[in-house]
């Protein structure tokens, strides 16, 4: 029986997310699995991704094959480089200690490239809200003038027409009326 490491679909129309199981691979996709070792979400930005290392680690040394967007994912959790580095350990390239430096020291920058990845996405968002809030500043600024405007016009235009109601009163009243 070929077991394989895919992806299992659940979730709505247009708004996947991914169990990460281990099944045979004449089962259908979202069918019958073995083992469920993780869940992948890429709705999110970054997408996150839930999985239990040493249950991957397990199934992929006992001989499962990941399919190619489990192996990328496996890949980006460092799963495959840490069976390669023990496959060296055995193999007698290195010691099983300088294996686990390797992968700390691989651990401690991906997560750093992470954090600065996710700050950043922080700082672009925070930046686009403040132009953003800026722009609408501006935009009411100019509806606020032009509101303005029109209320100095149609405070203009009233009195001039009670300018012209009182100037039409007082004359009739300078003229004597002739009997």
């Amino acid at each position: 029986m070929p077991v394989k490491i895919r992806l299992q679909r659940h979730g709505r129309k247009g708004y996947a997310y991914y169990h990460i199981v281990i099944s045979d691979s004449k089962a259908p996709r979202d069918g019958k699995f073995i083992e469920r070792i993780g869940s992948y979400n890429p709705n999110t930005n970054p997408a996150t991704i839930d999985l239990k290392f040493d249950r991957a680690l397990y199934w992929l040394q006992t001989g499962a094959q990941p399919t190619d967007t489990t192996r990328n994912i496996l890949s980006n959790e460092g799963v495959l480089l840490k069976k390669h580095l023990l496959e060296g350990a055995l193999k007698g390239a290195f010691d099983a200690a300088e294996a686990d430096v390797r992968f700390e020291a691989w651990k401690t920058t991906k997560e750093s490239n992470v954090s600065k990845t996710k700050e950043q996405l922080v700082a672009e968002k925070q930046a686009d809200l403040k132009a953003r809030l800026k722009a609408e500043t501006e935009v009411n600024k100019a509806k606020a003038a032009e509101v303005a405007k029109k209320k100095a016009d149609a405070i203009a235009a009233s009195i001039e027409a009670v300018v012209a109601e009182v100037a039409a009163e007082e004359a009739p009243a300078a003229e004597p009326v002739a009997e």
